[in-house]
């Protein structure tokens, strides 16, 4: 281990000065990099570069378990523990999602839907629940408020809209966006959070065109819609929160790449099994079809 250092930090740093600081004989140094590597050494070497090219293409975010998978995808059979040691002797440090405090109006005089849900939040078929919040971005120009619907069946993201400001016309707008693209037949249960936006004339009438059911978490209960809080809390750590953003535009860019060319198609999830949101649906299609 000390020997893998010494050679990795070699173009850096003097070999004589790392070896006496991590008291390495200089002899014992070259006589370990003159050997043959072994088979098992060589086999970690290709893993090496498997997992880091694994590590960008989940734009440094998976931890060991989603590389894993993305490896045996691949046809390795490797071990976790196998590659949390490559990782980690390589640097690699996935990003785990953070708790970040809710905003929500909650207190208002347009009234409430019962909890369809119940916190069941497993289902068998696409378009029979989605879940839906809002969560607000800062960037250095002000406020942007996002707006998405998820669908249960596959944690995929059916409809979002983003915009500075936050009325009930935010949430609409994912909605007809959702409904454009998924056409769900009636009775689809839609849950969110107690906020005015959620409970306005407007959305519930959105709702009803399409003959949806609403949804609405209990009072102070985060837990109610955790799946929707989940995405977001995933979407801050990935994203957002690894940087600053200076403009909107460059915000919105942002989001629109992360939900459609990322977590959509590519992120693994472990509510799917492991499979992304996109390949989760087309692996159910296809089993549909065959059966």
């Amino acid at each position: 281990m000390k020997c893998r250092a010494i050679e990795k930090y070699s173009r850096r740093y003097s070999i004589r000065m790392m070896c006496r600081v991590l008291n390495v004989s200089t002899s014992g140094f070259y006589a370990w990099r003159g050997r043959t590597a072994s088979a098992r050494a060589k086999e970690d070497e290709r893993l090496r570069v498997h997992i880091r090219v694994a590590f960008r293409r989940s734009r440094e975010t998976y931890g060991a378990p989603r590389i894993l998978k993305d490896l045996r995808d691949d046809g390795f059979k490797v071990s976790k523990k196998r590659v949390a040691r490559l990782m980690r002797e390589e640097g690699l440090v996935g990003r785990a999602p953070r708790r970040f405090k809710k905003t929500t109006l909650s207190e208002h005089d347009e009234g409430y839907a019962p909890n369809l849900l119940q916190r069941n939040f497993v289902v068998d078929e696409p378009n029979r629940v989605w879940v839906g919040d809002i969560t607000a971005i800062r960037t250095w120009e002000g406020w942007m408020y996002l707006a998405v619907l998820i669908d249960l069946y596959s944690r995929k993201v059916v409809g979002y809209a983003l915009d500075d400001e936050m009325p009930a016309q935010l949430c609409v707008d994912a909605w007809t966006t959702a409904v454009r693209k998924r056409r769900p037949g009636p009775g689809l249960v839609c849950h969110t959070d107690r906020g005015s936006q959620y409970a306005s004339k407007a959305y519930r009438a959105a709702l009803d065109d399409v003959g949806a059911q609403q949804s609405m978490s209990r009072k102070g209960d985060c837990w109610d819609n955790a799946v929707a809080e989940s995405f977001f809390s995933t979407l801050k750590t990935e994203l957002v929160c690894r940087r600053s953003w200076p403009t909107k535009a460059g915000l919105r860019e942002a989001v629109r790449d992360y939900i459609d060319e990322f977590y959509n198609p590519q992120r693994r999830h472990s509510a799917n099994g492991g499979l992304s949101p996109v390949a989760y649906e087309v692996r159910s299609m296809r089993t549909l079809e065959a059966a």
